[in-house]
């Protein structure tokens, strides 16, 4: 009897192991779509407030009116960062790019002041472009054009879009999977005590009574499970961190902070949803009923 006691424990475990290990890779996948999601999102605003739009100052326009002119456009509403770029600058720049000075044989400075503009990334976008620049262009006495790449821009919201209703519909499609993985899983550890479900129920036990040990034990399986993935996951994280220089203007910590959050929430209400349904199937069914499953 003692032999057969250890060995129903020792079975047990071993599905609790292998209950924990699939909801460990299951909430890791979830993890990465979360992941993947909010980093896309940041990844987004990165590439359009990076986008940078040129008004052009005329000839006339000193250095101070130019940088009043910065001063003022500044604090728009749409403005992120607004930088003066004088005429001297801009010649400077162009001769340690260009390798040749072109004054030198143009005989005078050919390149005018500018304004280089980077717009929040909620302007970043043809209607709002349109409008800005109509608005910039309004002060004539200093403003003699406004360039921005508009096919650039049309072209990365454009597959933003694409990337983030693909990223969604992969997002719906993985919680679907890992919910019927999940309660695969944890049906079938339930299954293998049917009948000690039945006999409780026979001597009088509470369906509450009954469940609170299951739905505890996928509690604390799905705590296990969502602490090992979040270490999965920040691993993979300092990975990028540290062999990809500059990615947290875009991996943040708000990212990580929300993926180990869903991965936690993810790990606690499945299982425990799981875990619920499992046992309440089999306390609904008859004494004959649980042999012909």
């Amino acid at each position: 009897m003692a032999k057969k006691n250890k060995s129903a424990r020792r079975q047990r475990g071993l599905q609790a192991v292998t209950l924990c290990i699939s909801t460990t890779m299951v909430l890791i996948l979830l993890g990465l779509v979360v992941f993947s999601v909010f980093t896309a999102r940041n990844l987004s605003n990165y590439m359009k407030e990076n986008l940078t739009v040129t008004v052009m100052l005329g000839d006339s326009v000193s250095a101070k009116d130019a940088k009043a002119l910065a001063g003022r456009l500044g604090k728009r509403v749409y403005t992120r960062r607004v930088v003066y770029i004088s005429k001297e600058q801009a010649l400077k720049e162009q001769t340690a790019a260009m390798g040749s000075d072109p004054s030198e044989f143009l005989g005078a400075n050919p390149f005018v002041a500018t304004l280089e503009l980077q717009l929040r990334s909620d302007y970043a976008c043809r209607d709002s472009l349109l409008w800005i620049a109509k608005e910039l262009k309004k002060n004539k006495a200093q403003v003699t054009e406004v360039a921005y790449q508009e096919d650039l821009m049309n072209s990365v919201n454009r597959n933003l879009q694409w990337i983030s209703l693909v990223m969604l519909v992969l997002a719906l499609l993985l919680t679907f999977v890992s919910f019927s993985l999940i309660n695969n899983t944890v049906r079938l550890g339930i299954y293998s005590r049917r009948f000690i479900i039945h006999t409780m129920k026979l001597v009088g036990a509470s369906w509450g009574f009954i469940r609170r040990p299951f739905v505890r034990q996928s509690l604390v399986i799905g705590l296990l499970a969502a602490i090992l993935a979040c270490c999965v996951l920040g691993g993979l994280a300092y990975a990028l961190y540290y062999y990809q220089p500059g990615v947290e203007e875009v991996i943040t910590w708000e990212v990580l902070a929300v993926t180990a959050i869903s991965v936690f929430l993810f790990g606690i209400i499945i299982t425990f949803v799981c875990s619920w349904i499992s046992v309440n199937r089999f306390l609904r069914m008859r004494a004959g009923e649980l042999y012909k499953i």
